[in-house]
């Protein structure tokens, strides 16, 4: 197996990398991108030897070369540099199957030019789903590749599926954490810090998804990322918050059982899974002791708190452009948030007020989420003024 992994330097990246070099001797890393951190990045690079390697620019590139780790290793290592470069890094490295672990926006365009190269994708970039669904999974139907996920939950819902049809499904169960908030009152959520919110109770994640995560936002994502990965309405995907984070999420099928997929919080676990699922890899990772796990208790999410959560849902149910609005808005705020620029609950009022002015378009192409971005880009900036 020959894998090209995007992201390479963050949390779903690095875990990737973990579980190809505990569990897959024979798999090599063709490729691999990197965004920031040029050391973490010389040292994989160091240690897998890629044929290609990306990075966002000229001074990144120029770093990542004065590094003792990288020049030692370069041998025949390709530098690709920018945007545009990173589509091929996803599509033309000879890779089998590309790891997106690329976070927010800048996940779709190599989607696309992976699945349009007839590569094969482990997804841990949701924003791509929530975005353009449709448009994905008929470019991966028309190209015959297989869209494999790596969140926890999608991918616990993939393993209870493989024991029966999918128009068997009477309803999926998306589990939640609740995050660091599910027990504080409105008004103390009110005046959270962005040091609060990225004190997740049971996942070491990025910051990004784990504001999401707070806001219940990255619940909301999921549920669309659901809808256009096992071709299901809105009316059959149900959210519980499970605050032990053991049970990854359930499907209930229409003779009445219910199959859940069940693990300690490991992201290489589903990692695995997206590589070479239906078969299981042997690992040596810890294993889940149910005596220390005596309870698993279940709750409704609290909307009023919550608000992100109805407004996911809201751009769910009505569809086109709204989600790429709503993604577009929400990773602008999330980033505001973590500079302290705004307020816990102003990223929901803001997503709100663009929900109440926008006109939802249909999505037709790549070009229709672009110039929905591009609305957003400007609604955002007259926040600013």
């Amino acid at each position: 197996m020959k894998i090209a992994v995007l992201g390479a330097t963050g949390s779903i990246g690095t875990q990737t990398l973990d579980a190809v070099r505990s569990c897959l001797p024979n798999a090599e890393v063709v490729a691999l991108s990197g965004y920031s951190n040029m050391e973490t990045l010389a040292r994989l690079v160091s240690e897998f030897r890629p044929w290609v390697v990306w990075v966002p620019n000229v001074e990144a590139a120029k770093h990542l070369r004065q590094l003792s780790r990288f020049a030692a290793a370069v041998g025949g290592c390709e530098i690709l540099v920018g945007r545009s470069d990173l589509n091929a890094c996803a599509s033309q490295t000879g890779a089998d199957v590309v790891v997106n672990a690329l976070v927010g926006r800048a996940g779709l365009a190599p989607t696309l030019a992976a699945i349009q190269a007839g590569k094969n994708i482990a997804l841990a970039n949701k924003e791509t789903l929530v975005t353009a669904g449709e448009l994905v999974m008929s470019y991966a139907r028309k190209h015959n590749v297989s869209i494999t996920p790596i969140d926890s939950e999608h991918s616990a819902i993939w393993q209870c599926i493989t024991s029966a049809p999918i128009s068997s499904v009477e309803k999926i169960i998306l589990t939640a954490s609740g995050g660091p908030f599910r027990t504080w009152s409105r008004k103390r959520i009110a005046a959270a810090t962005s040091e609060e919110a990225l004190r997740h109770p049971n996942w070491d994640m990025g910051a990004k998804i784990t504001v999401d995560s707070a806001t219940l936002m990255n619940k909301g994502l999921e549920l669309i990322e659901a809808m256009h990965l096992f071709a299901q309405p809105l009316s059959k995907i149900e959210i519980l918050v499970h605050p032990q984070s053991v049970i990854h999420s359930m499907v209930q099928f229409h003779d009445g059982g219910v199959m859940a997929q069940l693990g300690l919080p490991d992201m290489r676990l589903p990692i695995l899974y997206a590589l070479c699922g239906p078969k299981r890899v042997k690992t040596d990772f810890p294993r889940m002791d149910f005596l220390k796990h005596r309870e698993l208790t279940f709750e409704e999410p609290n909307i009023e708190n919550f608000p992100c959560l109805a407004l996911a849902k809201c751009a769910a149910e009505t569809g086109g452009t709204l989600p790429a609005v709503m993604n577009y808005i929400n990773e602008w705020a999330v980033q505001q948030f973590l500079q302290n620029r705004i307020g816990f609950y102003e990223i929901s009022e803001i997503i709100d007020k663009a929900f109440s002015i926008y006109n939802v378009e249909k999505v037709t192409s790549l070009a229709s989420i672009t110039e929905a971005e591009a609305w957003a880009a400007k609604f955002v900036k007259r926040i600013l003024l």
